[in-house]
């Protein structure tokens, strides 16, 4: 399946005439002897989406109706705060999370974002499904918390700026730049002497139009979908960090489940995953062309100089210090040496 800014906006109407696909069916959803919530923060029409909405479908059919999964995306349920609350509590019994806010919780789980870390798709998923990845799980799982093998895909993330490019580490000194409510992000931009700004996602788009910062930085996809590119000008493709989302499970509403439907339930949830991973890095790959139509202008600086700089800042030994020599020597194993 190949996913465009046309499709985006062709299932963003479908949706729309349904009445929302992700919406409750109260009348199916009585004849399952167990209906679980799913929460996400991404749009409708997003490949996570489209690829639960066919995950829910395949998971019904194989437990003969008995496991309903009702799907709310978009923040339905509230922010990602909320949520990672309501997954603790058993409001929703599944949520994915990136690992750099599930940190708040599972200090490792953002050791997937250390700048400049990936080179490319091949040695993230070595990683995550590899050693380190199954490092991160264990440490969810001592938080209270059950989750999936695969973790899905957000991409590889871009700077944007309405003042001027990123073309190396010095153009990024005293840049107003919005990240995530998260330490590892406000550490980075530090490191290279910019004024980062933790705001929620939501008011990013306003937070740019008002000019309270200059930049932000976001997988393409998320750019697009957001329209970001109407308050924004230029695109570095600096491919600082990426982020995934761990899918999770409130123990209780799991342990619940027959171990039967829980193999069928893991089975599709893993494999949907895989299935969204090779979606969204074509998303992300085809959209730098129609952003670039859309008035963004792109350019793709070297990788080189932003580890030197974060070297020399001392950014990566503090972050070792912090993830312990296990979890940082299984990153290098995949990444190669970084402090």
């Amino acid at each position: 399946m190949s996913f465009s800014r046309r499709t985006l906006l062709k299932a963003s109407a479908a949706t729309a005439v349904l009445g929302g696909l992700g919406a409750p069916d109260v009348a199916r959803a009585q004849s399952a002897e167990f209906t679980y919530k799913y929460a996400n923060n991404l749009p409708d029409t997003h490949p996570l989406n489209v690829r639960a909405r066919e995950m829910a479908a395949a998971i019904k059919a194989e437990t003969n109706g008995k496991f309903d999964l009702q799907i709310f995306p978009n923040n339905q349920l509230g922010s990602d705060t909320d949520m990672l609350s309501q997954i603790r509590s058993g409001g929703v019994e599944f949520f994915t999370l990136s690992g750099l806010i599930l940190s708040t919780l599972v200090p490792a789980a953002s050791i997937n974002g250390i700048g400049f870390a990936f080179p490319d798709y091949g040695t993230v998923w070595k990683a995550m499904d590899g050693d380190l990845g199954a490092h991160v799980r264990g440490e969810i799982k001592k938080a209270g918390l059950e989750v999936m093998d695969k973790i899905w895909d957000n991409g590889f993330r871009q700077t944007t700026s309405s003042s001027k490019p990123i073309n190396g580490p010095d153009d990024f000194k005293g840049f107003k730049i919005r990240v995530p409510v998260s330490p590892l992000w406000t550490s980075m931009f530090k490191a290279f002497d910019a004024a980062p700004a933790s705001i929620n996602f939501a008011e990013v788009y306003s937070a740019l139009q008002t000019k309270i910062v200059e930049g932000q930085e976001n997988p393409l996809a998320i750019i697009s979908t957001a329209k970001l590119y109407e308050v924004q000008k230029y695109c570095s493709l600096t491919n600082h960090m990426w982020d995934g989302f761990w899918f999770l499970a409130n123990r209780r509403a799991w342990n619940a489940l027959p171990e039967d439907v829980r193999t069928i339930v893991a089975k599709n949830i893993n494999a949907a995953a895989v299935k969204e991973r090779e979606d969204t890095a074509k998303l992300n790959a085809n959209l730098q062309q129609e952003l670039a139509g859309k008035g963004l202008t792109f350019n793709q600086p070297a990788v080189a100089p932003f580890r030197d700089k974060l070297r020399s800042a001392g950014f990566y030994a503090e972050w070792k210090g912090k993830y312990g020599d296990q979890a940082w020597d299984l990153l290098e194993k995949a990444v190669g040496k970084l402090s």
